[in-house]
């Protein structure tokens, strides 16, 4: 179990972004993350390549990412959902990780990338391959981690059968995501600790959605285990347009920085710099917040 004090806040103006209803110039889109660069964020999920009917806001990530591509001490993450959208990605150039939203519940995989549980099995292994000829990242996003509304059973050892299985794919990067905000600290703490135990070769990152004031107690419990790495969105802005229950918050990244330097913690950002993040996604949820 790592000891580092050293934590890793990816920012996700992606996920902050794709589910506000009006539609944010490129202009404002490139403002917010020059803002979160100069907070001393250098981990950005900056955008996704799907398609412009089922997420209107992602339609310029295109552009975000060509705008970006100076910024070499940027990690710039992007999310696909098929190998069309990975294609697009690889053409633009200029990204260093790519992202898969991957789910236990069947009924979300259709939801969100419209495709069969059994159909993203293969798909994946795909991406996997692309990806490695591109010297690049690849992050899978295990949706549903913690629980599952969708009326499907959930439990605990269907979840590692699945990480288990992608494991063996060849995938190196899994980010447990609590979609709809149902994760209780004891949970993260169990889940967290089999999955060090079990596949210690893998790389386990939290992508925790929730509610004010009770979001901090599960990242507790997954940094106690060793997670050192944590999505997270300036204000708390988002969340997943395509969840049951629409856009719970992400966790606040400015808190977020906050807490963890309370505790020790060193994540490079600048507890001064990150106040103002907050403030601009305040105001991007008064503008384009709002049909």
């Amino acid at each position: 179990m790592p000891d580092s004090k050293i934590v890793t806040i990816v920012e996700t103006p992606r996920d902050a972004f794709q589910g506000l209803p009006r539609l944010i110039p490129l202009t404002e889109k490139l403002r917010y993350i020059q803002c979160l660069i100069d907070a001393g964020f250098r981990h950005i999920d900056v955008g996704s390549f799907v398609s412009p009917r089922a997420v209107p806001q992602m339609a310029d990530s295109d552009e975000v990412v060509l705008a970006l591509r100076k910024q070499t001490k940027l990690e710039k993450v992007a999310v696909v959902v098929n190998e069309q959208g990975l294609t697009r990605a690889l053409a633009v150039g200029g990204l260093d990780a790519i992202g898969f939203p991957f789910s236990l519940s069947s009924q979300f995989q259709l939801q969100n990338t419209k495709t069969t549980t059994t159909q993203t099995w293969p798909l994946v292994e795909k991406l996997i391959s692309s990806i490695e000829k591109h010297d690049m990242s690849f992050v899978l996003y295990l949706s549903m981690a913690f629980g599952n509304p969708y009326g499907e059973t959930w439990n605990e050892d269907a979840l590692f059968s699945v990480i288990k299985g992608l494991s063996c794919m060849g995938v190196r990067h899994i980010s447990l995501a609590d979609t709809v905000a149902v994760a209780e600290p004891k949970q993260v703490e169990k889940v967290f600790k089999r999955a060090m135990h079990e596949q210690p070769k893998l790389e386990f990152s939290a992508h925790f959605h929730g509610r004010r004031g009770a979001w901090f107690e599960n990242v507790q419990a997954a940094l106690e285990q060793g997670c050192r790495r944590f999505d997270a969105a300036s204000g708390g802005l988002g969340g997943c347009p395509f969840a049951q229950d629409l856009l719970v918050a992400n966790i606040p990244s400015d808190q977020l920085a906050i807490r963890l330097d309370e505790l020790g913690y060193q994540t490079g950002v600048d507890l001064k710099k990150v106040t103002q993040c907050a403030a601009l996604a305040r105001e991007f949820q008064a503008l384009y917040g709002k049909p």
